[in-house]
């Protein structure tokens, strides 16, 4: 089988053929760094990571852009009340927003480009988009895009433009309520570090106008796959799509949206006042936690996060992570090479070219360890580690391998375990000395101890074994 992904522009699956084989372009519509990113931010950016994962495992070379839109209204609003510069306040959030993708193991994009860096770039499109009769310049210093102009305007979201939900309050300059912004005027009491010089006059980007331009400077006039959240279908996607098709490129090849995150069955958004911070979320669960919890459902289908969602997948996580360490302990560790280069189950494979559908995969998964725990239970350490190192690999496009950055010293394997063991195991070295003289007290006392540190002791017949609690 190979890879289908479903395409929102023909509402279907479609086999992924590649624009040129073995290479992939994709870009992903980034963060807005207006404030903090809270879980609903990560869901695209986690969803689209393991598709990354797995184009790059299926021997894909993949560029991946994904933007920073770093000004816009709300970024120069915020910092204003906060009497900051905009650029500053912009940096920050942009910072933060890379802190919490590297906290929840997403592979960083090959380009990570701003908004303000592509100025000249978006300018040149506006002279295009005037010059070939789809935009106009309007008051001093905006630039609208002509909706009528363009036959296929519409086209992504299948819908008519005079069904369309046009600007009830359109601006005097605008010759259509449909029409929208590809370079806005400077407003009285904006900072002047906020407008660029255009020969429209000067203002600053729509936001539209800089991911057509930004798509196009990386990637080129076609490109694979362009993806993002539902939400921004329209008009965001509508209309970079629009722009694009008006200067006379092709544009992306397929498109991809994921479903947002709810909570308490609406969606996670500042809006609607009920979204939780990464950070906030990071000190309720750990990481490996969190992303479990967001990549397990389809990418299209709609993720409720709660503190069930996140208990459910801690169980998971502890199942996974606990056998892989376990096959290690008795069979060794593979190396990173063996990992991913190793044999994949088909049941996996199919399940990933079924438009990345994790949920079946993570089936896969869940089969492989009952295996190896088989094998464990029957001291057959050599089957254990066949079973580990396939399970390895299945997770580490899942970007959930146990003994990979940045989880391995959360599996326990590295130097400060490493040392942590040793002082671990004088501690449990004492209590079995009490169970073996029958001082009850004294043997449940170390392990209260050991308990209370955060150090989980698991009784079996070959002994104590200990772990740190997730």
């Amino acid at each position: 089988m190979t890879l289908h992904l479903h395409d929102s522009a023909a509402r279907a699956p479609r086999a992924f053929v590649p624009l040129e084989p073995g290479r992939v372009g994709m870009y992903l519509c980034g963060a807005t760094v207006q404030g903090e990113p809270h879980v609903g931010h990560l869901r695209s950016a986690l969803a689209f990571d393991v598709l990354v994962r797995w184009l790059r495992r299926s021997g894909h070379d993949v560029t991946l852009v994904r933007n920073v839109t770093d000004v816009d209204d709300k970024i120069l609003a915020k910092a204003a009340a906060a009497d900051v510069a905009w650029w500053a306040w912009a940096y920050r959030f942009e910072r933060a927003f890379d802190e919490a993708y590297a906290a929840v193991g997403v592979l960083p994009p090959t380009y990570s480009p701003r908004a303000t860096g592509h100025v000249p770039e978006m300018v040149a499109l506006m002279e295009r988009l005037v010059a070939r009769g789809h935009a106009y310049p309007g008051d001093r210093g905006n630039v609208w895009f002509d909706v009528r102009s363009l036959p296929d305007y519409g086209s992504l979201t299948h819908q008519a433009l005079d069904n369309m939900l046009a600007d009830p309050d359109p601006a005097p300059d605008k010759r259509d309520p449909h029409d929208f912004a590809l370079w806005k005027a400077a407003k009285p009491g904006e900072p002047a570090t906020a407008a660029w010089a255009t020969p429209f006059g000067p203002g600053r980007p729509g936001w539209h106008l800089e991911c057509s331009a930004m798509a196009h400077r990386y990637l080129g006039e076609e490109f694979d796959i362009h993806a993002g959240g539902i939400d921004l279908r329209f008009p965001h996607h509508e209309n970079e799509q629009a722009q694009s098709h008006a200067a006379g490129y092709p544009f992306a090849r397929y498109w991809l949206h994921n479903a947002w995150v709810t909570s308490d069955g609406e969606k996670m958004s500042k809006s609607l006042g009920n979204y939780l911070a990464v950070d906030q979320v990071l000190e309720r669960a750990s990481a490996p936690v969190v992303r479990l919890a967001l990549v397990g459902a389809h990418y299209r289908s709609t993720v409720e996060f709660s503190d069930a969602s996140l208990a459910e997948a801690a169980a998971t996580w502890e199942r996974l992570s606990g056998f892989v360490v376990r096959a290690a302990e008795v069979a060794g560790e593979a190396d990173a090479r063996e990992v991913s280069d190793g044999e994949l189950p088909d049941t996996f494979v199919a399940a990933l070219d079924d438009d990345v559908n994790v949920a079946a995969a993570l089936a896969s998964v869940h089969e492989e360890v009952r295996r190896g725990n088989a094998a464990l239970a029957a001291g057959d350490d050599a089957g254990a580690g066949v079973a580990a190192l396939r399970v390895r690999g299945m997770l580490d496009v899942l970007g959930l391998d146990p003994l990979a950055e940045p989880w391995r010293s959360a599996a326990g394997t590295d130097a400060t375990h490493d040392a942590l063991g040793v002082l671990v195991a004088g501690v449990l070295e004492e209590r079995a000395a009490a169970r073996a003289n029958k001082d009850w007290a004294r043997a449940d006392a170390l392990r209260d101890r050991l308990t209370a540190a955060g150090v989980v002791v698991e009784d079996g017949a070959g002994g104590a074994r200990w772990t740190i609690k997730g």
